[in-house]
C-alpha cells in the first residue's frame, strides 16, 4: 500500500466530526468522548495487522513485528483541551496511522514498529499534563499528590482513572513499554508563529524548553482609596505590576528565544474602595538553555526586590512547578533534517516552548525527535486552530522518510 497522505487529512476531518462540536474538539482525556476517539482508531489500525495493547497508564499501543524486536516508536495524542483544535495531538496519531498502514503492506521492517497514542498529553481534566508518557518515562510525579487531584465536578483523579480500566498505584508500571526502544519519533503542528513567519511548511525540534512557574506575593497595607494619598500608599498591586511590564526587557535581555509570562494577578482585598493589601502574582518563564533559563529566575528575583523597596512593600517567591529543558538527539536532528529538506526544499531547525510528550520518552534516555508543521496564525487550543491541508501532507511525507532513515540507522 502507497503512502496516501491525503488520506490522513481526510481522517482528521472525520475524528473532527465524530469528536466535536460548534465549540471545538471536546476529547478531553478520561471521558466518553475520549474513549470513542480511542475506539475508532483502533479500527483504523485493524487492517495492518499491528496488535493493540493498553498498558497500566491506559496509554494505547499498537505493535507491528519486525525482523528485530528493538522497536522504532511513532507517539502522539488523540486527547485534546476542551474546545480545541482539529490538529493538536491527532495529526501525530494519524500520520504515523499512514506510516504503519505503508510499512505494513511492504513486508517486516528491520525493527519492531510500535505506535503510541499517550493517554493524557493535555492535562485537561485535572491539571496533570503527560500522564501516560511521564509513567512510561518513569517520571511521574508523587502518586500521594496525584491522589488529591480533582475535576472542576470534585471527582478525584484516581476515580476517574479506575472507570477507564486504570489503577493510580499501578500506572508506573507501563515503564516497560519503552524497554528495546531504539528511537521515539513525534509530528506535531507548530502551535506558534515562526514557521508562518518564514515562509516555510516544516520544521524540525531542537528540544522543549525547560519551565520555571512561581507564585509571587506582595504585600503592602489595605488604606481607604479616597482618604490616602498617592505618595503614602503600600500598594501591592504596583509591584505586580511593575515586574509584569519588567519581564519583556528581562526577556530581550537574555535573549535566544526566551519567554515570561505573568499570568493572572490576584488582589486583595479585591475592592475599588481599598488599596491592595496583597497580590498574588503567577509567572511562568521558559527557556531550551538552563543556564539561561537560571539567569531568567535571577533577574526576575533581583528586579521584585527592587519594586518591593521602591513601593515599600514585602515579597516572596514560591516555586509551582519546574522541568528541566530536554534537547533531541543530534543524530535524529540530522535525520530529520534530511527528510524535511527532501519532502519541502527547504528547513528550520527551532525549539519548542509548549510541552510535549516526546520530552518525557527523551527524558527516559530514548534517542527522541520532533518535527513541527505551520500553524496558521501561530493559534492553537481553539477552534480556530488551522494547518494548510498541502502542508498536513507535506508533514505526512516528512514523517514517513524520518521514520524510513531511523529504521536504517538503528537497525
Amino acid at each position: 500500500m502507497a503512502l496516501d497522505p491525503a488520506r490522513t487529512v481526510a481522517e482528521l476531518k472525520e475524528l473532527r466530526e465524530l469528536t466535536g462540536d460548534e465549540d471545538g474538539a471536546q476529547r478531553v482525556a478520561w471521558t466518553e468522548t475520549w474513549e470513542r476517539a480511542r475506539g475508532w482508531l483502533r479500527e483504523k489500525v485493524v487492517p495492518t495487522g499491528a496488535v493493540e495493547e493498553v498498558d497500566e497508564a491506559g496509554n494505547q499501543w499498537f505493535t507491528l513485528p519486525g525482523r528485530s524486536e528493538r522497536a522504532l516508536l511513532i507517539g502522539g495524542h488523540i486527547d485534546s483541551v476542551p474546545n480545541g483544535g482539529w490538529l493538536d495531538g491527532c495529526l501525530n496519531v494519524m500520520a504515523g496511522v499512514e506510516v504503519l498502514r505503508r510499512l505494513a503492506a511492504e513486508g517486516p521492517p528491520a525493527l519492531t514498529v510500535r505506535l503510541v497514542n499517550w493517554a493524557d498529553e493535555e492535562g485537561a481534566r485535572f491539571g496533570r499534563s503527560l500522564f501516560g508518557s511521564s509513567a512510561a518515562a518513569g517520571s511521574m510525579a508523587d502518586q500521594g499528590e496525584l491522589r488529591q487531584r480533582h475535576d472542576a465536578s470534585g471527582i478525584a483523579l484516581p476515580d476517574a482513572l479506575r472507570e477507564h480500566g486504570v489503577d493510580l498505584d499501578a500506572a508506573i508500571a507501563a515503564r516497560s513499554q519503552l524497554d528495546g526502544a531504539a528511537a521515539y519519533l513525534e509530528l506535531h503542528i507548530e502551535q506558534g508563529p515562526v514557521l508562518e513567519a518564514l515562509g516555510l511548511p516544516l520544521g524540525v525540534v531542537l528540544g522543549t524548553f525547560g519551565v520555571e512557574r512561581h507564585l509571587v506575593t506582595w504585600r503592602g497595607q489595605a488604606a481607604h482609596a479616597g482618604s490616602t494619598p498617592m505618595d503614602r500608599r503600600r500598594d501591592a498591586l504596583a509591584g505586580a505590576a511593575k515586574l509584569a511590564l519588567e519581564i519583556r526587557p528581562i526577556a530581550a535581555e537574555v535573549g535566544e528565544g526566551a519567554v515570561c509570562t505573568s499570568g493572572g494577578v490576584v488582589c486583595r482585598p479585591g475592592i475599588v474602595t481599598s488599596v491592595v493589601e496583597t497580590a498574588e502574582q503567577l509567572l511562568d518563564q521558559r527557556h531550551l538553555d538552563a543556564a539561561k533559563l537560571e539567569r531568567l529566575l535571577a533577574l526576575a528575583r533581583e528586579a521584585s526586590e527592587r519594586f518591593a523597596h521602591e513601593e515599600d512593600l514585602e515579597v516572596s517567591w514560591e516555586r509551582i512547578w519546574s522541568i528541566e529543558p530536554i534537547l533531541f538527539d543530534p543524530r535524529l536532528i540530522e535525520l530529520a533534517d534530511e527528510a524535511v529538506r527532501e519532502v519541502a526544499g527547504t528547513s528550520h531547525r527551532l525549539p519548542s516552548g509548549p510541552l510535549h510528550d516526546a520530552a518525557e520518552v527523551s527524558r527516559a534516555g530514548v534517542p527522541t525527535v520532533m518535527l513541527f508543521v505551520q500553524s496558521l496564525r501561530g493559534l492553537s487550543h481553539t477552534k480556530l486552530e488551522d494547518t494548510r491541508e498541502e502542508h498536513l501532507e507535506l508533514s505526512v511525507q516528512a514523517l514517513d522518510r524520518l521514520a524510513t532513515k531511523a529504521l536504517e540507522a538503528y537497525a
